[in-house]
């Protein structure tokens, strides 16, 4: 009897520690599948970008605008990887929506960019967490969700463009919905399931 209830307490820290050990373990590949996203789009994309802005930022510091910076364009461009727009202010009023992937020639491999390394990340976080069956790898790599959801929420505003009184920026609740949560949860997922197999 003693030996049981001594067990209950010391198996549900070991739980909690697993679950803990899962989340860590997945939002640190979360976070790094963003971030190395984001650099797949900039240092692949910035030399195009910054010819195709010349224009642009000649006609934004006349009218006494800020310069249109790479970087920005790059992380629409990272959220358009996802399916999510950008969105610009139209000239008589209201907003449109853009994905510049889709009118960049040569730039559709981006597409595959964050499911590839969503994949990655949710091996490695199948990995981290020692899982041995396809459900507890899923479980763990969907974890990776806790990494990529506040990066791709912080994105939205840190990658704004301010024209006026609007801006340019990526859609905020699909960046949140589709790229902040369904990518990491459904590709991390995936990964981690597969990361099952490859344990001893």
């Amino acid at each position: 009897m003693s030996s049981s209830a001594t067990g209950g307490p010391t198996a549900a820290t070991g739980s909690d520690r697993s679950i803990a050990r899962d989340a860590i373990g997945g939002a640190v590949a979360g976070a790094a599948a963003y971030l190395l996203g984001y650099l797949t789009v900039y240092l692949t994309q910035s030399g195009r970008i910054e010819e195709g802005l010349s224009g642009l930022n000649f006609l934004a510091e006349l009218f006494g605008n800020d310069p249109i910076s790479a970087w920005q364009v790059s992380g629409w461009m990272f959220y358009n990887a996802h399916f999510v727009d950008t969105v610009i202010p139209a000239v008589f009023g209201g907003t449109q929506s853009q994905n510049l992937i889709s009118q960049a020639e040569g730039a559709s491999f981006l597409f595959v960019v964050p499911p590839v390394l969503l994949l990655a990340a949710g091996v490695v976080a199948g990995r981290v967490a020692g899982a041995d069956t396809p459900a507890g790898g899923a479980r763990a790599g969907a974890f990776v969700l806790a990494g990529y959801l506040p990066l791709a929420l912080i994105g939205t505003f840190l990658f704004r463009y301010a024209v006026g009184d609007g801006s340019v920026a990526p859609d905020i609740v699909t960046a949140a919905l589709l790229a902040g949560a369904v990518y990491p949860a459904a590709f991390g997922a995936i990964g981690g399931a597969a990361s099952s197999l490859l344990s001893d």
